[in-house]
């Protein structure tokens, strides 16, 4: 079978696609991005059969980047919420007795005891536990094989790894099978010390994993350069509670988390929550809205309002507010 070089794929985009792309410069670019990467990948808003009607090659480099600084921006921010959202539920569960895996499965990681036994929910719960105990055990295994000093130092020393060492190698994920598998008490305590806890929004405690499931999707998506600027990665639900809970927080009205500008209320939210300054936070808040600006300028009307909906002024105006 064979395939087309680039000046080939140029030629088919002008002829199939009806798109203005020619010269080195479009050659250089198209390169960069990938025909099957790039130009598959950005012509098209969520769903293959929401197609852009791009005319110019400017247009679909001009999503390319907007998407690739919007990964730029997300990355250490998700980064740092990880390893705070896993120091604060450590801290709570080592308050809690100890720091020993064994101990917190049997006394903590225990939701299923509050089920009927034999009843469909407490066989799911179980299974969920289960499950997470086996892939806990395969990332200890995996790590150490890789040569992970955290997991190498205890099993050479004999020890069992702790929980902190566990939380190191585990991914964001099984992170959030963790704490959906605490029990209440322990769930409610952990969403208590991050001071995002009401009785009317968190009345099952499983706001924190509602949140880390769906950081999980777009940190997943930014790690391995995966299209972000729709939201095609989201495949965890956001409860109402949830929805709820951050418009109620932040003022900030229609989040649904279908647009790119809710996952950074969430973030900034966080980041507000463990103690991040507010010049830090309307930096980052900043350069989202210029690169939406941008955006603007370089895209119709029609295509900024499919990708960041019709609100999204008013979305950012209400996050440096409550800021």
């Amino acid at each position: 079978m064979n395939g087309k070089n680039t000046n080939s794929l140029m030629r088919y985009m002008r002829d199939i696609h009806s798109i203005e792309i020619q010269g080195s410069k479009h050659k250089r670019e198209l390169l960069n991005m990938g025909y099957y990467h790039g130009f598959k990948g950005y012509r098209f808003i969520r769903s293959s059969q929401n197609r852009i009607n791009y005319t110019h090659f400017d247009e679909v480099t001009a999503i390319y980047e907007f998407d690739m600084v919007l990964k730029t921006l997300f990355y250490p921010n998700l980064m740092l919420l990880e390893t705070a959202l896993k120091n604060y539920t450590l801290e709570v569960v080592i308050e809690s007795g100890s720091s020993d895996f064994e101990y917190v499965f049997t006394n903590l990681l225990n939701d299923y005891k509050k089920e009927a036994v034999g009843s469909g929910k407490y066989k799911k719960k179980m299974k969920y536990r289960l499950n997470l105990r086996d892939k806990i055990y395969n990332a200890i295994t995996y790590s150490y094989s890789d040569g992970r000093p955290v997991v190498q130092h205890y099993y050479h020393k004999n020890d069992q790894v702790p929980l902190w060492a566990i939380f190191e190698v585990i991914s964001l994920g099984n992170f959030g099978s963790f704490v959906q598998c605490l029990n209440y008490d322990t769930r409610v305590m952990v969403t208590e010390k991050l001071g995002i806890h009401t009785s009317s929004h968190n009345h099952n405690g499983r706001m924190l994993e509602t949140i880390i499931f769906l950081l999980k999707d777009i940190r997943n998506a930014v790690a391995h350069n995966a299209v972000v600027f729709d939201c095609r990665f989201k495949g965890s639900e956001s409860s109402a509670d949830l929805k709820a809970f951050l418009q109620a927080e932040t003022r900030i009205r229609n989040i649904t988390f279908d647009s790119i500008v809710d996952y950074l209320i969430l973030i900034i939210y966080l980041r507000k929550k463990i103690g991040t300054s507010k010049t830090e936070l309307r930096k980052v808040i900043k350069s989202f809205a210029q690169e939406t600006e941008n955006l603007i300028r370089v895209s119709s009307p029609e295509v900024h309002t499919s990708i960041l909906g019709t609100d999204s002024r008013n979305k950012i105006n209400g996050l440096m507010t409550y800021v």
